[in-house]
């Protein structure tokens, strides 16, 4: 069914301009005009901090506060803290040249460090944790280290990060840690020198490097401009002109690293005066909890998530009542990105949600990367299923490119990066003739005949692979099926089979799904992965797949489950969940090797 729209959410009318060109290629570009907007993120904390002063823009979890247990910032004070920073900053000379590198998980000082240093125009470069915590070799850390040259590092809390910090040659770079020194900061009277500085921020000023390490290799440091964050905000603001009506309250935890949370989620917050509770669960055995305890004390409006987010939240949400009312009372959209969302996903979160309030609260997705801000395209209208990523947003175009069989999306717009740190080679890679961005992934219209349905997300053009038979095997499409045929037992799974007679996977097991759907309280990994239920409801269910899907590029032959988790230091994961399929094939090549044994071993299952 079609989620129907709640009485007060308003979307802009879909359209879109189609030119087609005699070698196939397809432009798409919206109609309607990319507003002006603001020239910096700080005129939007400055506006918000003059019209709502004593709203939260910020709120993290502290037991001892008052209320439900959040800590708050309001917009008045991080407007205040903002512009101390700036001037500390600005006094211990850092600027264009003299960036600051951020260790840090999401927080409320990692928020406003952030943005009082941005608003003067010293570039932001927030790294993943886990290059510091789940590394054993920190070489990732490093090689930003090294590429961005900080005059500042700050790190929250420095014990865990001691002997990363170890790894780096440290001269000459000044330590912030969250405690005294942090205080230090906040405690400089701001002057002159700020107002000059902020009034020199313009769109083409660098805001941060966030760094995506891509399908191989060492991580690239995405250069984001202060014009490109704000083009997305606006573009943001005229496809859910019901953001403008009443500020949003979001509960998120996508780490601000990454240009989902960091530009899309704090950035909604920040331009439309709206709060964000900082959530610090995860989508992992262990961490889902906080988040389930979040909910309940902070119902969200808005809701972020990615597939793997939604896969371990589920469960809860289906088996307590409770939860569910509070996740749902005054929610009013949905939205995933990050991957595809398999079917099965959405067909219960439309059923949980019409338990809790009697209807299905509506769900969207767009599409993007860390070189378009993010958002590229977006739905902006009443969809059934998921795979639908939307037309461009004001002011994008995407081409669409013949490539193998598929249409290849690149993009064009203000919202794209003018390229990559210190990187030209990658950033002249990276660009057609025309100017388009090359992002790598491809797409094909919901409806030939009606383009304004939007687009289907078409898997990545590098995944996709041909068997031994010639025959090409659409990688992303079969990822989605098995994970629904299976529900909701698996977290996550990788393809493979390139030059090989038959497809096979690798797959991660989803533990609070195994638990759900055992029906038992406690189950570790490796006990889901022997499980013979478990096993069993595996190899009936892709059996039935293969049934309705005979052929050599749909057909699962075998499938191996992994309990060592995905590595990052391999590449084979990102800190919002996302699986690199290509990281996972190379680094676990014997895993493979075990799936095309001739006489394969007990723990592989054969279908």
């Amino acid at each position: 069914m079609v989620a129907e729209l709640a009485p007060e959410l308003e979307f802009l009318e879909p359209k879109v301009d189609v030119a087609r060109r005699e070698d196939g290629t397809i432009i798409l570009s919206s109609p309607h005009p990319l507003g002006p907007g603001v020239a910096q993120l700080g005129i939007y904390l400055r506006h918000w901090a003059a019209a709502a002063p004593d709203r939260a823009f910020l709120a993290e979890r502290d037991e001892a506060a008052a209320g439900r247990g959040w800590r708050e910032l309001t917009f008045g004070a991080a407007r205040m803290q903002a512009d101390a920073i700036s001037q500390g900053l600005l006094d211990r000379g850092l600027g264009p040249e003299r960036p600051l590198m951020i260790l840090s998980g999401n927080s409320l000082r990692h928020g406003v460090l952030t943005h009082g240093a941005m608003q003067v125009g010293i570039p932001v470069a927030p790294v993943s944790p886990a290059y510091c915590l789940m590394s054993q070799d920190y070489s990732k850390l490093r090689h930003i280290f090294d590429l961005v040259r900080p005059a500042m590092i700050f790190v929250e809390d420095p014990d865990p990060f001691a002997k990363a910090m170890d790894s780096l040659d440290l001269s000459g770079v000044e330590l912030l840690d969250g405690g005294a020194a942090f205080d230090r900061l906040l405690a400089t009277a701001p002057g002159e020198g700020v107002e000059a500085a902020f009034a020199a921020v313009g769109p083409d000023t660098v805001a941060k490097y966030l760094f995506t390490s891509g399908s191989t290799g060492l991580p690239k440091g995405v250069i984001n401009t202060q014009g490109m964050l704000c083009a997305n905000m606006q573009q943001l603001q005229q496809i859910w002109p019901f953001l403008l009506e009443r500020p949003p309250v979001l509960l998120d935890w996508l780490p601000w690293n990454h240009t989902f949370g960091g530009n899309i989620v704090i950035n909604n917050a920040l331009a439309n005066g709206g709060t964000l509770h900082i959530d610090a669960g995860k989508p992992a055995p262990g961490l889902i909890e906080i988040t389930i305890d979040n909910i309940r004390r902070a119902s969200p409006t808005l809701y972020y998530n990615v597939p793997a987010g939604f896969a371990a939240l589920l469960p809860h949400l289906e088996s307590d009542a409770d939860l569910r009312e509070s996740f749902f009372h005054q929610l009013r959209l949905i939205f995933y990105a990050g991957a595809a969302l398999p079917q099965d996903l959405w067909q219960r979160l439309e059923a949980v949600s019409v338990q809790a309030i009697g209807r299905a609260v509506p769900m969207v997705s767009a599409w993007g990367s860390t070189e378009t801000a993010p958002m590229a395209t977006a739905v902006h209208w009443a969809i059934d299923r998921a795979g639908v990523i939307g037309l461009p947003v004001p002011g994008t175009e995407v081409k669409m490119v013949p490539n193998g069989g598929k249409m290849e999306l690149r993009v064009r717009g203000p919202h794209v990066t003018p390229g990559y740190l210190k990187r030209p080679d990658l950033t002249a890679e990276a660009f057609d003739d025309e100017g388009f961005y090359r992002i790598g992934d491809a797409g094909r219209f919901a409806d030939d005949g009606a383009p304004v349905k939007g687009l289907v997300f078409d898997g990545r053009v590098a995944e996709d692979f041909k068997l031994t038979t010639g025959t090409w095997v659409n990688s992303g499409g079969l990822r989605l099926a098995a994970l629904s045929a299976t529900s909701p037992v698996l977290q996550d799974v990788v393809v493979a089979g390139h030059d090989r007679d038959f497809v096979t996977l690798l797959a991660w097991l989803n533990l609070a799904g195994c638990r759900a759907f055992l029906g038992e309280g406690e189950i570790e990994l490796e006990g889901a992965a022997a499980s013979d239920a478990v096993r069993r409801h595996i190899r009936d269910t892709l059996a039935h797949y293969n049934q309705a899907n005979p052929g050599s590029s749909t057909r699962i032959a075998r499938i191996l489950l992994l309990t060592a988790p995905p590595a990052i230091d391999a590449n084979e994961i990102t800190d919002k969940g996302y699986i690199n399929q290509r990281a996972v094939l190379e680094s676990r090549g014997d895993e493979v090797r075990r799936l095309y044994a001739e006489s394969p071993d007990a723990a592989v299952i054969v279908l």
